[in-house]
């Protein structure tokens, strides 16, 4: 075959040529029993020589020890019920001597009668993904943590006035549920009916938008009981944006003079 200068011809298993091998993603295909058939070059390239020839070799046995029972057991599900299995994600030591986390995007073979004979296999390097992901959630966990552990009552809203959160004390206070609470605009679920603050004597959502507010008010809990609250307000400012996405709202009670 006359190629042009600098064209690189794919060359698969055995020196043939094999279209597979131009993906820009890994690609194997496994038989019934689950042993490889088949793996285009980015495969071969990723996985490390210490597991040896990858054809004929159980997919399950290039899993982390923890995860290839999971991964045999999902497989024979597969070959049983005919049913394609979902997107996963597993760990996959590499080349590099590190494990990578692979997304995996699996697709049964079937003979002609429909029954599957095999499966087809695309995975993609998700690693950066999954740590941040990953990291994204420890920092969530970490200051739902703070948010239950602030002794004051504290109320989270987004920039529409829809309550995203409550912490264990503003339970307390209002007698509301943190779920119960989740979804109702804050000046429903919580009516202001009077405000102090200097010469304010108003406080409403698009007031806390815009500035801090302090003040003495008085609001309903949830037995449409008065109650007397010290309230401050912050705007919650996105570092990216610069736009406004939410409100704080810390309250602490305040006993009657008298």
């Amino acid at each position: 075959m006359n190629q042009s200068p600098g064209t690189i011809e794919a060359v698969g298993v055995n020196g043939q040529f094999d279209p597979l091998d131009e993906l820009p993603v890994a690609y194997v295909e496994i038989d019934a029993h689950g042993a490889i058939t088949r793996a285009n070059r980015l495969t071969r390239s990723i996985h490390s020589s210490d597991c040896g020839e990858l054809i004929g070799k159980k997919v399950w046995d290039l899993m982390p020890t923890d995860e290839k029972e999971q991964s045999y057991a999902i497989f024979m599900t597969a070959m049983e019920t005919g049913e394609n299995p979902p997107v996963a994600r597993r760990s996959i030591f590499t080349s590099s001597g590190t494990f990578r986390v692979h997304e995996l995007h699996r697709n049964l073979i079937r003979d002609t009668q429909g029954k599957p004979v095999g499966m087809r296999v695309v995975t993609v390097d998700v690693t950066e993904a999954h740590k941040a992901r990953e990291g994204a959630e420890r920092a969530r966990a970490w200051l739902a943590s703070v948010l239950e552990s602030i002794a004051e009552a504290v109320i989270v809203t987004d920039a529409l006035g829809f309550i995203r959160t409550a912490n264990p004390a503003a339970e307390e206070l209002f007698g509301w549920k943190a779920e119960e609470l989740a979804g109702k605009t804050i000046e429903r679920a919580l009516p202001v009916l009077k405000f102090v603050s200097g010469n304010k004597t108003h406080l409403d959502f698009t007031m806390a938008l815009e500035s801090r507010t302090k003040g003495i008010a008085t609001l309903l809990d949830r037995e449409r009981r008065e109650l007397r609250v010290e309230i401050s307000t912050s705007p919650i400012i996105d570092k990216e944006s610069g736009f406004t996405t939410g409100v704080v709202t810390l309250l602490r009670r305040v006993e009657e003079a008298g």
